[in-house]
């Protein structure tokens, strides 16, 4: 197969799912795939090895936190992104966008770009179009996103078409800048809840040729139902051959929909963020470890799960590790985490090669609900790529 490519292998007949793979130079990625987020290059508590027990398949970094710290020039000393996270499998780069816009950086947008604040130490930079992809180029990521206007929620019709328009620019001129053949630069579709602007960026971003498509301006504070009627209004206009990622979005059961729904790529620090304030997944829904009733709990968090925080630690240790501040807490509930969703994704492909997809849907969601799947109508929580 060419590099990069992807290639569909099975599909589910009932709804837009799909398994495939998404071939780099690093290797390939089975998809439907879950990406942890390593932000400035390193998946907290976890070293590559754990990731590669675990069955990640990709790591998802961050290119605004490299620029600001340490800088692209040196990573790519160091010997680039790959080097630097001590992975030798694929790796994702999200352009930055999202935290230009969400941190507390100043931002100044015009047409050219966006100018801001670092949220380090208070220093001025400027992210244009084509710096961005010079940025992610001189990083070395196979699978990378270019700059965006990533609008907030909720915000006016006249806003959101605005924005959209100026990400559409921007959209044509990261492809020009575009050279490194072995890279996958994806375009990402705005245009907030409205479904008519959802449907024209699709169009647009689609019509300017990309190889990989991602859907931005999701999961930001938006009710679910808006947020799956954004998706379904993007998915028709997409090239089905093309890969789809959906951006800052990992809650299981948004996976389980999501993939329903035709996604194929997923990234979002839910897994390792609750994990730091004692959450922990499971099937019956998110447990939180800080609770009393757990303290002298000799059952693991999960009966019926395989990992090795489950096969070798009570919940009452995880909660005393966890209240006490040692790190161990941290590390064994983030290999918990990890380890749910990324069985989760194998489980999905297999279900959707067997056939049996919406059997998994409808099973895992009837079960999960009872925990803490939240019905169409609440919320989606907003959690910083």
């Amino acid at each position: 197969m060419p590099i990069p490519s992807f290639e569909i292998t099975d599909r589910d007949a009932g709804t837009r799912a799909r398994a495939g793979v998404i071939h780099t130079a690093h290797g390939p990625l089975p998809t439907p795939a879950f990406a942890p987020v390593g932000t400035r290059g390193a998946v907290k508590a976890l070293a590559p090895k754990d990731l590669l027990a675990l069955g990640a398949g990709v790591i998802m970094s961050n290119a605004y936190h490299l620029a600001i710290r340490p800088g692209a020039e040196t990573v790519a000393a160091l010997g680039g992104l790959h080097r630097l996270a001590g992975w030798d499998g694929p790796m994702m780069t999200d352009s930055g966008g999202f935290q230009v816009f969400s941190l507390e950086t100043k931002a100044r947008v015009d047409d050219g770009g966006v100018t801001f604040r670092s949220h380090v130490d208070g220093s001025t930079h400027r992210f244009s179009p084509e710096s961005v992809i010079s940025l992610q180029e001189a990083l070395g990521a196979d699978l990378v996103m270019p700059l965006d206007v990533c609008t907030d929620y909720p915000v006016p019709r006249d806003v959101a078409e605005a924005e959209m328009r100026l990400t559409h620019a921007w959209a044509e001129r990261a492809r020009r800048a575009h050279t490194r053949a072995d890279q996958a630069l994806y375009g990402i579709v705005q245009g907030s809840v409205f479904d008519d602007l959802r449907a024209e960026s699709a169009r647009v971003i689609a019509g300017l040729g990309f190889p990989a498509f991602a859907i931005g301006g999701v999961s930001v504070g938006e009710p679910k139902a808006e947020m799956w009627a954004a998706v379904d209004a993007v998915i028709p206009h997409l090239p089905d051959a093309a890969p789809r990622h959906l951006l800052g979005v990992g809650y299981p059961e948004d996976l389980v929909e999501g993939v329903a729904r035709g996604i194929d790529t997923f990234d979002c620090v839910m897994p390792t963020r609750i994990a730091r304030n004692a959450g922990a997944l499971t099937m019956d829904g998110r447990i939180n470890l800080r609770n009393a009733i757990h303290a002298r709990q000799p059952g693991p968090i999960a009966e019926d799960c395989g990992c090795y925080a489950c096969r070798h630690f009570s919940r009452g240790a995880l909660r005393h590790f966890t209240l006490a501040g040692e790190v161990l807490g941290l590390h064994l509930l983030t290999l918990h985490n990890l380890h749910f969703c990324l069985l989760l994704m194998r489980q999905i492909r297999a279900a959707i090669a067997d056939g049996a997809f919406e059997v998994l849907r409808r099973e895992f969601l009837a079960r999960y609900a009872g925990g803490t799947f939240a019905p169409a109508g609440t919320a989606v929580p907003m959690v910083a790529r």
